[in-house]
Order: structure tokens, then C-alpha cells, then sequence
């Protein structure tokens, strides 16, 4: 018996009624990167290794997919490499590219490679699939869709506040009302590695505080625990259980410690703008425990939780990065921006019944094919109708009227369009609603998309 196919594990197949939905959220977070002033770009979904690697952190280049090199190039594997278990440079040697991981590190490059060609500060979206060899759960694929959005060219601490309002913005037009906008700082997550002893080992320990929502706090004090040497990690259990969302606490704590005061004031600054907005509809809170993993994040940090659900994970993060494009030749380029996670959002939406009805609604009007000599009559409304934005379907064949009316009522369109015998010798036309049963006769001439 021969096997059914099937996807790649940790990537779906859309079919017409998921992806009408996935459209709907992508319009609405179109729409309001247009309004904060982005300007859309595209680059390849490949990128060359050197690109990607080293800026993600140990566990995020773990998780990049490498793509084999083709052709002669393979010829040039070092097969010794691999006779040693050097499984790394073995991998470094049969490939030189990989699909890209984020959108971020990909920009840093475009900004760096057309720099001419741009105006700074220069803000951009951009909608576009990435991969990630991660492990495939709930709200979690190996290829998902990101939306960011980017300022590249400004230290202002303005831009962190437009973008938190950017995130306000999506989250309540698409009809979230418990959300919640976590905010943090670099420089304090780096004090507090100071104040345990573990300013050396600073990677590893933003890496394991990242993992709190996921592993729980006393899985992170246990991988923190095999980093230091000392005893404070009695200090950190009671800061990251009782102190973490009270920022004035961390002001005093951290007073001695350089670069610190500066995180504290501009998260204050964030903080006091914001909460004094009367259009800002989401709540806000400072948290010690965000983190955000990868490793060219440099200022303020944020992340967007629903306070409704904690399976789902983040649904959308970012932050400062001040030396990303400077890896690519381009120097003093400080940059800020956030990204939005597609597909948990979606998945939320389906739970909380966000999403209107007949959204999924391929069309708005079937027309009922009883042969061609009526269609040829009906193609002038029809043209017209279609010229007015409504989306018609001309069922394909002449068939018995209930197999139309079931593929209609399949599809939830609300109107049907009738032209028999009888209708095409007076020129008219029979409208059906297709929920309550009821129809009109009209006249061809009085036929227009206002009765749709």
C-alpha cells in the first residue's frame, strides 16, 4: 500500500479558510505599519553562513538551517574533518549558506550593503518567512512568518516609545484585551550578572534567565547554579521570585554598577510616557526576569504576553541593538525594532473567538450556471459587480440546482444569482439569500452591487 504524503515536520499546508485569517491579522499589522511611517522591504531566504552565524548566540546558530553547497563544491567536504568527529568543521566545509533565521540580522546586512541607496534614520517593515531547526510544539514551527518593523539610524529613546504604541495599536485593532507588554534593559540584566559574579559568563546566564517561562524559575536557578562558583544564587532566587517587577528596587540595588543608572532612566522614561497616554489601551510593566536570548539585543527590551494564556508563549518581541550593522562595515547605525509572532497570534485568536464571522468567505456571489446562453447574457452585471469589488463565483457546470446551492452554502456565501427560462425572456434575474431562504426578482437594469 503505497504512503500518503505528508510536510516536513514543523511546517504546514494552508488551505483557503486558515489562510483568509492569517490574511486578516497580516492587514490589519500592514495597515499599522504604514500609519507609524515603515517602508516595506524584501530580502533572500538565503543568506550566506557568515552572515547568519555568531549573532545569534550558541543556541540560536545551533538552530540554523544550513543549506548543502551543490555541485563541485561539494567535492571540497573535508571528509577528515569528519573521520575526527569534527563534526563542525565538517558542516563548515560541504556548507556556505543557510536559510535565514530572523529578519533582523538579514537587515543589518541590507542596510550595510545599500547604504548609499538609503535615507536614515531609515524605517522599514518587512513580511517574510524564517526557519528555525527548533523543536516543533504547540505555537512553535520550524518555518513561520515574522513581521517587523525597524529604526536604523538613531539613539532616540522615542523610537522604543513608537514602537510599544505600534504594538498597542495591532494588538487592539485586532481585538486583544489582555495583553500585557513586559519591558527590560540590557545594562540591567548585565548588573545583575555583576552582582552574582558571573559578568564572564554573561551569554550563558542571559541565555538561561530566557528560559523562565519555559523551564520555571527553579530549572533556571539550577542551570545558573552550574555557572557560578559563589553562593549568590540565594540572592538571585529572592530578587527573581519577590523584586522583578519593581524597578525602583534595582535602582538602589545596582547604583554602583557602570552603565546601569542610564538603562534604569530610559525604561523610566518609557514607562511614565506611556502610562500618561490616554489612548494607550494595553498595560505595561517592568520585568527583570525578560531577557530576550539573542545576543545583539543591547538596550530596552520588550515582549508581548497575553495575560489569558500562558501555553502560546510570547506573541511578539524586540529591542535595542546598537552593533549589529557594525559586524557588516557599518558603523554608529544604532538600531531598534520588534517583530510579531503570526502564527501564536492566530492560534490565540482562534481560542478567544476574535476573528468576524464570514471571514473565511472565499466569494460573495455564486452564480448558478443553467448553460452558457444565460451566462453570456449575465456577464455584463457580472463584470460590473466584480468592478464594484464584489468577488464572484460562476459555478463551473450545468448541474442539478441543489449540488450548486450545496457548494454555495459550503463555501457561507450569503447571495446566489438565478437566470432560467423563465428570467432570461423577461430580463430579469432572481436574488437568493442563501441563510434565510428569501428571494427577490429584479430587472437586469436594476441590478447593481448595492443590493449585495
Amino acid at each position: 500500500m503505497s504512503k500518503s504524503p505528508s510536510n516536513p515536520k514543523g511546517t504546514r499546508d494552508f488551505l483557503p479558510h486558515i489562510l483568509s485569517k492569517r490574511n486578516y491579522i497580516l492587514d490589519i499589522i500592514k495597515n499599522n505599519f504604514k500609519l507609524f511611517g515603515f517602508s516595506e522591504i524584501e530580502t533572500p531566504a538565503l543568506e550566506k553562513n557568515s552572515t547568519l552565524l555568531g549573532k545569534y548566540g550558541n543556541e540560536g546558530d545551533r538552530l540554523v538551517f544550513k543549506i548543502l553547497n551543490s555541485g563541485d563544491k561539494i567535492k571540497k567536504a573535508n571528509l577528515k574533518a569528519h573521520s575526527e568527529n569534527n563534526y563542525s568543521d565538517f558542516i563548515d566545509s560541504v556548507s556556505n549558506k543557510g536559510l535565514r533565521y530572523d529578519l533582523t540580522v538579514p537587515l543589518a546586512r541590507f542596510v550595510a550593503q545599500h547604504q548609499n541607496d538609503l535615507v536614515f534614520p531609515f524605517k522599514r517593515f518587512q513580511i517574510q518567512n524564517v526557519w528555525r531547526a527548533d523543536r516543533p510544539q504547540h505555537g512553535r514551527f520550524q518555518e513561520f512568518t515574522q513581521c517587523d518593523a525597524d529604526v536604523i539610524g538613531t539613539n532616540s529613546i522615542l523610537q522604543e516609545i513608537e514602537l510599544i504604541k505600534l504594538y498597542d495599536s495591532v494588538f487592539s485593532d485586532l481585538g486583544f484585551e489582555d495583553i500585557v507588554f513586559k519591558i527590560n534593559h540590557r545594562s540591567i540584566l548585565t548588573a545583575l550578572a555583576k552582582y552574582i559574579g558571573l559578568e564572564n559568563k554573561l551569554s550563558e546566564f542571559v541565555s538561561a534567565i530566557d528560559k523562565i517561562d519555559k523551564i520555571g524559575l527553579d530549572n533556571v536557578l539550577k542551570e545558573v547554579e552550574h555557572l557560578t562558583e559563589n553562593n549568590s544564587i540565594s540572592n538571585l532566587s529572592e530578587i527573581l521570585s519577590q523584586e522583578k517587577n519593581n524597578i525602583h528596587h534595582f535602582d538602589k540595588l545596582f547604583q554602583n554598577i557602570l552603565h546601569t543608572k542610564k538603562g534604569i532612566e530610559e525604561l523610566q522614561t518609557i514607562l511614565e510616557f506611556i502610562c500618561q497616554s490616554s489612548s494607550f489601551k494595553n498595560e505595561i510593566r517592568f520585568d527583570i526576569t525578560l531577557a530576550r536570548g539573542l545576543n545583539y539585543y543591547t538596550g530596552t527590551i520588550v515582549e508581548v504576553i497575553s495575560k489569558s494564556d500562558t501555553k502560546i508563549g510570547s506573541l511578539g518581541g524586540g529591542g535595542r541593538y546598537d552593533d549589529l550593522t557594525s559586524l557588516f562595515n557599518f558603523k554608529n547605525a544604532s538600531g531598534v525594532g520588534i517583530s510579531f509572532g503570526l502564527d501564536r497570534i492566530y492560534l490565540l485568536m482562534e481560542e478567544q473567538n476574535l476573528f468576524p464571522k464570514h471571514i473565511d468567505k472565499s466569494f460573495d456571489i455564486i452564480i448558478i450556471n443553467f448553460g452558457l446562453k444565460y451566462l453570456k447574457k449575465l456577464y455584463p452585471l457580472i463584470d460590473s459587480l466584480r468592478k464594484n469589488g464584489k468577488k464572484i463565483n460562476i459555478y463551473p457546470d450545468n448541474v442539478k440546482l441543489n449540488k450548486q446551492f450545496s457548494y454555495a452554502n459550503k463555501h457561507k456565501v450569503i447571495n446566489a444569482i438565478i437566470m432560467g427560462e423563465n428570467e432570461f425572456k423577461k430580463n430579469q434575474i432572481i436574488i437568493k439569500n442563501m441563510v434565510d431562504g428569501t428571494q427577490s426578482e429584479y430587472l437586469l437594469s436594476e441590478v447593481n452591487s448595492e443590493l449585495f
